[in-house]
């Protein structure tokens, strides 16, 4: 795949949060929701589970695309991810402009490392906070099965967010 190092797995347990509505249309682990409203990383042809490295990063990444008014009923999800699971990294050196408006090129990374299935995991840099990771999941590569996630618990905004 073009952009992302391939081949290495995971040496240690990693843990990853990923924020949603328990009682919405989809399970908050799921990948459907990238299936109807694409991401930067993903088409509809290619869903994915995008999660983040940091609870601190999820709420921003859900700030960012919540335009001004969060839907109610955030809870979040601390995933797990075991050893040894398969990865790639998103090289940002080698695409300048990777994080402007035009997503093209995220698109087109995000939906060969998803067709190609060399790894469960896609490392990318967060656009809001640079030095933190979002992890995105490939669900149908094998690897994924084996990462699990505990139940949902309350988001809790701080009102100094909104102004």
């Amino acid at each position: 795949m073009a952009g992302a190092r391939r081949g290495a797995r995971t040496d240690r347990v990693l843990t990853a949060f990923r924020i949603g509505d328990p009682d919405g249309a989809h399970p908050i682990y799921d990948s459907e929701g990238a299936r109807l409203y694409p991401g930067r990383w993903n088409t509809p042809a290619s869903p994915i589970i995008y999660t983040s490295e940091h609870y601190s990063t999820a709420m921003l990444e859900k700030l960012v695309h919540a335009n001004a008014v969060l839907p109610p009923n955030q809870h979040y999800i601390r995933i797990t991810i075991p050893g040894g699971t398969s990865y790639q990294m998103f090289q940002p050196a080698a695409h300048p402009g990777w994080d402007g408006k035009d997503e093209r090129l995220c698109k087109a990374v995000g939906t060969a490392w998803y067709e190609e299935a060399h790894a469960a995991l896609l490392l990318v840099p967060s656009i809001p906070a640079r030095l933190e990771r979002n992890i995105l999941i490939n669900p149908r590569h094998p690897d994924a099965a084996a990462i699990v996630y505990d139940l949902p618990e309350p988001v809790w905004w701080d009102e100094r967010l909104y102004g």
